[in-house]
């Protein structure tokens, strides 16, 4: 069994600034970070972290960023296809963090838009039934109904995670079999027919909708330091709790998923957040 992940990666660089610039202001700023990102690569380097046979469908760019990214994730146990650069530049989000608590934030999307139906496809032609197929809001409508339509008729299971959001998404529920959602998407795409599906509150915690079932769990407790990345690791979590054991998810794998998503809000940054591999098979260990 193996989970594809067609997404996004990005490189995040986070700057601060005492306050963000007026209009033609030339200002100084500290880099105080940089790492990888994008849902898509959130979410696969996460799965692949719990032991689960992971591949990642996205594109980088000819660029000094490209490399990086293809050199940082040799750390990781997470193949990223395709090997080649599809764009002039990668995909990049600059975060300005000002000191009164504002931010704005500046990203890019062509490297995603880069990566063609036909080469996405290309890479899931030796998936099998019973593989998975994981998307979020980063394509087009017409490129995720693709993607999910060539899943559901070879036989995988589609799960969706609508973030960004775009309302047309509402259309694409008879294709998605779990679906992870937080309050707003829920409320803007009113999820039905959808087998399994969570929804997140935050930090108030999560609801587990399935036939004949309406699960809840608090979010696990813990101080707060940066959100940056918690749904990813929740939605990563909860599918991987549930693959390992060769289930769907349930109440343990909601329990598993706001453990892990409290340790990624008690760090600062995206990946350096995440929990580790043995982190995560110490809490993918436990049982309620």
């Amino acid at each position: 069994m193996r989970v594809y992940v067609a997404g996004n990666i990005v490189v995040d660089e986070t700057w601060s600034i005492d306050e963000l610039p007026q209009k033609g202001a030339s200002i100084h700023g500290i880099k105080k970070s940089q790492d990888i990102g994008g849902k898509g690569a959130n979410q696969a380097i996460i799965i692949s972290r719990c032991g689960i046979d992971t591949r990642l469908i996205a594109a980088t760019g000819h660029d000094i960023h490209g490399q990086w990214i293809r050199d940082r994730l040799q750390c990781e146990n997470l193949p990223l296809v395709p090997e080649n650069a599809l764009a002039d530049h990668s995909d990049t989000s600059i975060i300005f963090n000002s000191s009164d608590g504002d931010n704005a934030i500046i990203t890019t999307q062509a490297a995603a838009e880069a990566l063609a139906l036909e080469v996405v496809l290309s890479h899931l032609s030796d998936a099998s039934p019973g593989d998975i197929l994981l998307q979020q809001g980063n394509f087009s409508v017409e490129k995720t109904r693709a993607l999910f339509s060539w899943a559901k008729a070879h036989g995988l299971i589609t799960v969706f995670n609508p973030s960004p959001v775009n309302p047309d998404f509402a259309d694409l529920w008879p294709l998605v079999d779990v679906a992870v959602v937080n309050q707003h998407e829920a409320k803007l795409l009113q999820p039905s027919g959808v087998k399994t599906l969570v929804v997140t509150q935050g930090s108030a915690g999560a609801e587990l909708f399935q036939p004949g079932q309406h699960l809840f769990c608090a979010a696990t407790p813990v101080q707060a330091v940066d959100s940056t990345g918690a749904g990813d690791t929740f939605l990563a979590v909860l599918l991987a709790s549930a693959l390992l054991r060769g289930g769907e998810p349930d109440a343990l794998a909601l329990h598993h998923a706001s453990a892990a998503a409290a340790i990624t809000v008690s760090r600062t940054g995206t990946l350096n957040a995440f929990p580790t591999p043995d982190e995560l098979t110490e809490l993918l260990a436990i049982r309620l």
